[in-house]
């Protein structure tokens, strides 16, 4: 069936009046592949654009040749239009072929699982589509299919964070990655990688690390759709690296599994190579490593910090039931 060039889904508004959503499906040419528009709340339009991009992540297939244009006909209250604009991008791309003139309300805090949490609207009207465990549980329900979430490997890791500041502590990064289809056609890496709530240059930095490091893997590309999540919405450095990119290859089964936590700092200029370079703080970072690890707590560290590490250290760490490896590539842990 031939996706059409313009969808419409309806949402319920606490006074009883209908939100309308419409979505309209034109040639990408060179422009983002979700733009959506929010009259007078460019935050809300912010976060329907993250909304639809995170739900796609829960889809088997990726084509990324057109470019959906969301818009709202007024500034929604709340969170309840956020399956609406799900089921609007979905019907658009030909994904779901919906079910009559359905009012759809719900929302989620983990669309990249394809979960719908609840609603905010109750509607007892025969159109209603009420999102929730009482509702639709979860986007694969629309088909009749799996809860997609099941498909979903995550992985957390934790890195230090050091600035001379009462901030300072310990960050985590978790990377959830979705299979695509074997099938699928050709993907560029990055667009299949999502980094909600960062900024361009935290996304970009995220996406070639990772398209860098599965490149080292041999045939990882091309294979995943992924969604990376900070503890941390701001925090400068690129010492999160490591601790990214090991986590992504246990979600991707592709990396040992610690008895408790992995802790990892590192970067590199050469993913692609495997190569783990150092970063700065060597000693302040050890110190926040020492106080936050307990048993079965695995520490991964760049091989160029090893002849510097703080005196009793690597002792400190084992006294505690820990344990401690340098590397010099990733893969050689």
């Amino acid at each position: 069936m031939t996706a059409p060039q313009q969808a419409i889904r309806r949402s319920r508004l606490p006074d009883g009046t209908l939100l309308t959503v419409t979505a309209t499906r034109r040639e990408r040419a060179g422009r983002a592949d979700v733009k959506c528009t929010v009259p007078g709340d460019p935050g809300c339009a912010e976060r329907m654009q993250q909304v639809v991009r995170l739900a796609r992540h829960t889809e088997a297939t990726l084509d990324s040749r057109d470019q959906v244009v969301l818009s709202v006909d007024r500034t929604p209250a709340g969170r309840d239009w956020e399956l609406a604009a799900v089921l609007a991008d979905r019907i658009v791309r030909g994904v779901w072929h919906g079910r009559g003139d359905v009012v759809a309300n719900g929302w989620s805090d983990a669309w990249q699982l394809g979960r719908v949490d609840g609603h905010d609207v109750a509607d007892a009207s025969p159109d209603a589509l009420l999102g929730g465990p009482d509702g639709l549980a979860h986007l694969g329900q629309l088909d009749g299919h799996p809860d997609p979430g099941a498909r979903v490997s995550s992985a957390r890791a934790w890195f230090p964070l050091h600035g001379g500041g009462a901030d300072d502590g310990l960050g985590w990064v978790e990377v959830s990655v979705h299979p695509l289809a074997p099938d699928a056609a050709p993907v560029d890496e990055e667009q299949t990688i999502a980094v909600p709530g960062a900024d361009a240059a935290r996304q970009l930095a995220v996406r070639q690390a990772l398209a860098g490091a599965r490149h080292f893997d041999g045939r990882a590309l091309g294979r995943w759709r992924t969604t990376v999540k900070f503890s941390e919405a701001a925090f400068a450095g690129r010492s999160y690296e490591l601790a990214l990119v090991l986590a992504d290859r246990i979600a991707r089964g592709r990396e040992f599994l610690p008895r408790a936590r992995l802790f990892a700092t590192g970067s590199s200029d050469a993913w692609h190579t495997g190569r783990v370079d150092a970063v700065d703080g060597i000693v302040p970072k050890c110190a926040l490593l020492l106080r936050e690890i307990g048993p079965g707590d695995r520490i991964v560290l760049p091989q160029a910090w090893q002849a510097g590490l703080p005196e009793g250290f690597v002792d400190e760490v084992r006294a505690r039931g820990a344990s401690v490896a340098c590397v010099e590539r990733i893969g050689i842990i």
